[in-house]
């Protein structure tokens, strides 16, 4: 047996080979040897010694098409074109879109692009139409710098209990608002920035509730609390380099928790009992401050009259002393040389049913 090097000869082979192999002869028709029929021999009712086309001849020829060129199969190409260069431009055209669409970035104006060459910072793209080497050579990720993340504590409906200066138990609910400020570090710097950002913010929270009363953490505090903790939010996330920037802090709730809400009520209505006391005693003693002030100025002001003329401002501070004495007492004006009737104008004042009684004479040397 004869073996060609050329292995579309593999047809001749099989034709020559023994006729009692597991295909049969090579003219066999189907009907003598009792076995399958050799597929690369004459189709049943061939001549032998013809140029009749094989059963894999036809089988191609259908494949090719009616036209019976080599790309009849093939809609839209042209007959006999060569599937080498079909190939070729098939791949040219995927390697010029992944080209295009890896070597252009469009960079909107709320972005910034990273770019890493293979995996190595290369600088940072400006909003606009940009062009880098294409992947995998450069990679591009965008950052949005403009937009403001919220961060809320807690999440959801529970509690966020933290510790204040006085050894008060308060509960806290605040946001924190914040933005990408370094699109490098923000990328290379931290793996989760949400959490990061969150584990910064409940530090720095804690920290500065314990280090104040729980007077200022329910109110006038509120403003200063919120300062501190976005400065220290800012400094402990510049540390790690993060590129994150704290645009503000904001206390939404502060109050006592839910199981000792009502015993804490009851300290602070005590304690605005006591603040209302204390500033009632100041009042009062405000005014009796100022009588007193007032008294002595006009003491002094009796006192240079006094000096100037000693009888006389003797005599009036007598006169002005019996007047206020006398005004608030019942009198009777007893003259030695004659009787004078006398009206009791205060006691009448005090009992108006005496009016319509007779009043007595009054003798002189008499007294009531």
């Amino acid at each position: 047996m004869t073996i060609l090097p050329r292995w579309w000869k593999r047809p001749t082979i099989l034709a020559t080979d023994n006729p009692k192999g597991p295909w049969g002869g090579a003219g066999d028709d189907g009907g003598n040897g009792g076995g399958p029929r050799n597929p690369w021999a004459l189709p049943p009712g061939g001549r032998k010694g013809a140029a009749r086309p094989t059963a894999l001849d036809e089988f191609l020829k259908k494949a090719r098409g009616p036209g019976g060129g080599g790309g009849g199969g093939f809609p839209g190409l042209p007959g006999g074109a060569n599937p080498r260069a079909l190939w070729g431009i098939g791949i040219g055209a995927i390697v010029v879109a992944w080209l295009l669409f890896t070597s252009i970035h469009q960079i909107g104006p709320q972005q910034r692009g990273v770019v890493t060459y293979f995996g190595r910072y290369a600088g940072t793209l400006q909003p606009g139409v940009q062009l880098t080497p294409p992947a995998p050579i450069a990679r591009v990720q965008t950052v949005d710098v403009q937009r403001f993340r919220t961060e809320n504590f807690p999440r959801g409906d529970g509690v966020n209990l933290a510790l204040t200066g006085d050894q008060n138990i308060v509960d806290l609910t605040y946001s924190v608002r914040w933005n990408i400020g370094d699109p490098r570090d923000y990328v290379f710097q931290l793996a989760q920035p949400e959490e990061t950002v969150r584990a910064a913010a409940e530090s720095a929270m804690r920290a500065v509730i314990a280090t104040t009363t729980l007077d200022q953490a329910l109110g006038a505090g509120r403003t200063t609390i919120e300062q501190r903790v976005a400065e220290s939010m800012q400094s402990i996330l510049n540390s790690y380099r993060s590129g994150v920037r704290i645009q503000g802090v904001s206390i939404n709730r502060a109050a006592a928790p839910q199981q000792i809400v009502d015993d804490f009520n009851k300290v602070t209505a005590a304690q605005q009992e006591a603040v209302g006391a204390v500033n009632k005693a100041r009042s009062y003693a405000q005014q009796v401050i100022a009588n007193a002030q007032g008294e002595a100025a006009a003491f002094d002001r009796v006192y240079a009259q006094y000096r100037l003329a000693p009888e006389v401002t003797r005599r009036r501070m007598y006169y002005e002393t019996m007047e206020a004495v006398l005004a608030k007492s019942d009198k009777t004006i007893v003259e030695p040389s004659s009787v004078v009737p006398y009206l009791p104008l205060p006691q009448a004042r005090r009992a108006p049913e005496a009016q319509a009684a007779p009043q007595p004479t009054v003798q002189a040397g008499a007294g009531q």
